[in-house]
C-alpha cells in the first residue's frame, strides 16, 4: 500500500503487460495510476493525488476525504 496526504493506494502487478496499476481506496471518486517500476508507480500515485486536489480546487469543490473506519 502507498500513503500520501492522507490517501491510500493499492497496487497490483500485471505480469502479462509488465505494468503496475493502482487505485486510491476509501473514496467514491475514482483515482487510478500506473507505472512500470516501483519508483514510477509511487511517483504516479502522488501525481494522481496532487492532480485530484488541484482539479477539486479549480472546480471550487472540497476534495473527498478518505473513509476511515475508527473501529480498526
Amino acid at each position: 500500500m502507498l500513503k500520501y496526504k492522507g490517501y491510500t493506494g493499492v497496487v497490483q502487478f500485471d505480469d502479462e503487460a509488465m505494468i503496475f496499476h493502482g487505485e486510491v481506496i476509501g473514496l467514491r471518486d475514482v483515482i487510478t495510476f500506473r507505472g512500470t517500476t516501483p519508483d514510477e508507480i509511487k511517483l504516479e500515485f502522488e501525481r494522481s493525488i496532487d492532480g485530484y486536489l488541484d482539479w477539486c480546487n479549480e472546480l471550487g469543490q472540497e476534495p473527498e476525504k478518505p473513509f476511515q473506519n475508527s473501529k480498526i
